[in-house]
C-alpha cells in the first residue's frame, strides 16, 4: 500500500514535466520566428533604400550616393507674434537631413541651442509671414541656415518639414 502511494505521488510530477517541456519549446519557437521576422523586414527595408536611392541618383548624368541620416526633433507649438485678428499658434514637426550618423551623434549634444534659436525665430513671426509656399520656403531656408550656426562646425544638409500647423 505504501509502494502504491509513492507511484500516485510521483505520476503527477512526470505527467507535468511534458507540458512544461512543450510550453518552453512553444516559448522558443515563437521568439525565433519574432527574431527571424524582425531581421528580415529589417534587411528588406534597407535593401528597398538603397535600390531607390540608386534609382534617384540617376537624374541628368549625375550620380549621387544618397546616404542620409534624418534626425527627428521633438514636435513645437509655437505662439506667433500677435497680429489685429488676434493670437496665433503655429505646431511644427521638423527633421534635420545629415550625411552621416557620426554628424547625428555630434549635433545631439547641441539640440538644445538649436531648439532654442527655432523658438526665438519663431516667436517673432506672424502668421502673414507663412503664407503661400514662398512663406513656406522662406521659413525653411532661414531655419537651416540657423541651425547651422548653432551646431557649427557640424553641417545639416536640409531642414524637412513634418507637419506645419497654422491656427
Amino acid at each position: 500500500m505504501a509502494a502504491d502511494t509513492e507511484i500516485d505521488d510521483d505520476a503527477p510530477v512526470k505527467k507535468g514535466m511534458p507540458k512544461l517541456f512543450i510550453i518552453i519549446g512553444a516559448v522558443a519557437v515563437v521568439v525565433l520566428l519574432a527574431g527571424a521576422g524582425t531581421f528580415y523586414m529589417l534587411s528588406s527595408r534597407t535593401a528597398e533604400a538603397e535600390h531607390g536611392a540608386a534609382a534617384a541618383g540617376v537624374e541628368g548624368g549625375v550620380i549621387e550616393v544618397a546616404n542620409t541620416f534624418i534626425f527627428n526633433l521633438p514636435p513645437m507649438v509655437i505662439n506667433l507674434n500677435n497680429e489685429a485678428d488676434g493670437e496665433a499658434f503655429m505646431k511644427l514637426t521638423v527633421a534635420l537631413e545629415v550625411t552621416n550618423e557620426a554628424m547625428m551623434l555630434e549635433i545631439q549634444p547641441r539640440m538644445a541651442k538649436v531648439i532654442d534659436a527655432f523658438q526665438v525665430y519663431l516667436r517673432e513671426l506672424r502668421k502673414s509671414d507663412l503664407e503661400g509656399s514662398a512663406g513656406v520656403y522662406r521659413l525653411k531656408e532661414e531655419l537651416l541656415r540657423r541651425v547651422n550656426v548653432a551646431i557649427y562646425p557640424s553641417r545639416v544638409e536640409s531642414v524637412l518639414f513634418k507637419e506645419i500647423l497654422v491656427q
